[in-house]
This record gives structure tokens, C-alpha cells and sequence, in this order.
């Protein structure tokens, strides 16, 4: 996977794994974050728009099911 840049964040890489896992964006939660919806494996995650963390994004993923990491 690509590293993002300093100012970037791990949103917009994480953001397009979801979209490709089925995963939509449904609405804005508390804050800054997100959330996103899959029908078919009907499970609901929160996506923090400002997403520094790779930790926090490989956990993100490991939620929605994907196998890989950032």
C-alpha cells in the first residue's frame, strides 16, 4: 500500500478499500467522523475523517473484513 502524506492522513486510502468491500457512506456521526454501511455483511463502522492512526486504520479494516493492511 501507499503511504500517505503528512497533512493527509489514512482516510482517503481507507476510505476507498471500504468502497471496494461494499461498504457506503451513509451519514456524518459525532465529530469529524463517519459513518459507513455494507448490506450485504450488515455491519455499520465509524470512519474518523482526520484519520492519523495506521493502527487505527488496519483495525478499521480488519472490522469491515479485509485482509491486507496499510
Amino acid at each position: 500500500m501507499q503511504q500517505p502524506e503528512a497533512a493527509e492522513g489514512y482516510y482517503k486510502i481507507v476510505s476507498e478499500i471500504l468502497s471496494g468491500l461494499g461498504y457506503a457512506y451513509l451519514r456524518n456521526a459525532k465529530g469529524s467522523h463517519e459513518k459507513w454501511y455494507s448490506p450485504t455483511a450488515n455491519k455499520m463502522l465509524l470512519v474518523p475523517r482526520n484519520l492519523q492512526s495506521r493502527h487505527t486504520a488496519n483495525a478499521i479494516l480488519k472490522d469491515a473484513g479485509h485482509k491486507g493492511k496499510v
